[in-house]
């Protein structure tokens, strides 16, 4: 008798929030495409993690521009970006406070723009690690699996 009015309630409210919202699903490491520039990046998936961080050396603020270097073996690009903010991060050492740029970010078909935070990533074993703040645009990590998807973004350099 309840069961049926329950039904009734639940159909008058409509669907759940997020219901019907493709999610893509990813694993716990994947490849991702620094865009313009297409520089391939293997990214460390961490639920753990708020934001996003990107391995940096040389990091230099000047006014409101931050420019660093990518590592040598992804390319040594040195890379000029606008500052979004200095952000304040725990670390094990205890807290830090990193410069934080925009960047776009090509992961299987879609193109992100994400805030990552600079920090000299040396000694992880990814140069990019993607946080909660990146996996909200509609993602689902399958932590059993790796490099589910391939970088497969329209329209970047020596790419189809």
């Amino acid at each position: 008798m309840i069961l049926p009015i329950v039904f009734a309630v639940l159909a008058a409210l409509g669907p759940a929030p997020g219901a019907g919202e493709t999610k893509t699903t990813i694993g716990a490491v994947e490849e991702a495409l620094l865009l313009p520039w297409g520089v391939a990046l293997p990214a460390r998936v961490d639920t753990g993690a708020a934001r996003s961080s990107l391995d940096a050396r040389d990091v230099r603020i000047d006014g409101g521009e931050v420019t660093f270097l990518l590592p040598e073996q992804y390319g040594g690009l040195s890379l000029r970006l606008p500052l979004y903010e200095m952000a304040a991060f725990r670390t094990a050492e205890g807290e830090a406070v990193r410069p934080v740029v925009s960047v776009e970010l090509c992961l299987g078909a879609r193109r992100i723009r994400a805030l990552v935070s600079l920090n000299d990533r040396r000694y992880m074993a990814y140069p990019l690690l993607l946080g909660r703040s990146f996996l909200a645009d509609g993602f689902l990590v399958d932590v059993s699996r790796s490099h589910v998807l391939k970088p497969a973004c329209k329209g970047i350099r020596g790419r189809p």
